[in-house]
């Protein structure tokens, strides 16, 4: 996955980051409108509460990139990856903490943090869909579409 972020430019990121927060946004007001009048509120609450944390995690991922790709070290991938544990351990602790201290909260949270993921990873196929420059090859497969011996 890091080699297909590492093929967008700038202003790419910032659209996809951007269309992805908008879209969870629409989501979260959707459902949690549609799960009040399910009678579901909590569950309405819990998406949006997952869709947040979700969003607040790419927020500091995508911080704590640039941060490292502007300091000029070589090896910044063990710092990162240590964070991004440890966010996503704190985010899962308390997910599943919601679901023991109420089921439709934790699970509404635990569907808000999936389809966050969701939603990334279909904005970024849309991305690399909608450019031309971006091939098998570019992000570390074959142009050809095989398997290579």
């Amino acid at each position: 996955m890091i080699n297909v972020f590492s093929q967008f430019s700038v202003p790419q990121l910032s659209v996809l980051a951007r269309r992805t927060a908008l879209v969870g946004l629409l989501i979260g007001v959707v459902g949690l409108v549609g799960l009040v009048v399910g009678g579901y509120p909590l569950a309405g609450v819990g998406l949006c509460f997952g869709l947040a944390m979700a969003l607040g995690n790419f927020r500091l991922i995508s911080a704590a990139t640039v941060k490292a790709s502007r300091s000029g070290r070589e090896h910044t991938r063990r710092p990162l990856v240590a964070n991004t544990l440890g966010r996503m351990a704190v985010i899962s602790v308390i997910a599943l903490g919601l679901v023991f201290v109420d089921r439709q909260l934790g699970f509404g949270t635990l569907v808000g943090l999936a389809a966050f993921q969701f939603l990334l990873i279909a904005n970024v196929v849309v991305t690399m869909l909608r450019d031309p420059s971006f091939t098998a090859a570019a992000v570390g497969g074959t142009a050809s579409g095989g398997d290579e011996a």
